[in-house]
């Protein structure tokens, strides 16, 4: 037979995660499209610093955006990062993007200059990216360090960017925050590699150290 149940479950694993981005874009634009249309209303959700009412706001502010122009940045590296991250298992990925817009949005609650308004996908892009760069080194995974070395060779230049505290007009707090919570989640998430042993009260399962059953 030419498909086996991994095949095609590798398959599925895989629609799933396009139509998943595909559908969290599509999301950004439509409710871009919302703010424009509303006078720049959604705005209010971002993250304006050390306001205690602000902190209902962390979440909401990683999906709005300042402007079509915004968006469009966001929306490439968002779209790529996170169909590849979403490759490990929809359930993992939730939990990964989870802790980094929780993390990034309470990093830039914390640190962020006052009086400034912060909102975006960039966090939670620079978080994947740092999940995926270090991920298959975590967990020895050959197919892993791959994907970690594209992603960095594809986009290492423009993240690096994005961290220089020269940049008046975007918020490398909240992309250094989210890169470290992407790296945290690599660790926090990652999987036991197929055959290695699992413990089991202080010992290993196997044979004793003597070599008896």
């Amino acid at each position: 037979m030419p498909d086996t149940d991994l095949e095609w479950s590798q398959r599925d694993r895989a629609k799933a995660a396009a139509k998943l981005m595909a559908g969290w874009v599509a999301l950004l634009w439509l409710l871009e499209a919302a703010d424009a249309v509303s006078g720049h209303a959604l705005d209010d959700f971002g993250i304006m610093p050390r306001t205690a009412s602000e902190l209902a706001d962390i979440v909401p502010a990683a999906f709005i955006h300042f402007g079509f122009a915004h968006v469009a940045a966001n929306s490439v590296p968002l779209l790529v990062l996170g169909f590849l991250s979403a490759l490990g298992g929809l359930r993992r990925f939730a939990a990964v993007c989870a802790l980094i817009i929780v993390a990034d949005g309470l990093g830039v609650w914390l640190v962020a200059p006052a009086h400034t308004n912060t909102a975006g996908a960039s966090g939670l892009v620079f978080g994947l990216f740092g999940f995926l760069l270090v991920g298959g080194f975590v967990e020895r995974r050959l197919l892993g360090v791959l994907v970690g070395v594209l992603v960095g060779a594809v986009w290492g230049g423009a993240m690096l960017a994005g961290l220089a505290p020269t940049q008046t007009h975007v918020s490398w707090q909240g992309h250094l925050i989210g890169l470290a919570a992407g790296v945290a989640a690599a660790f926090l998430f990652r999987r036991r590699a197929v055959g290695a042993p699992v413990r089991s009260g202080r010992a290993l399962s196997g044979p004793p150290a003597d070599g008896r059953w």
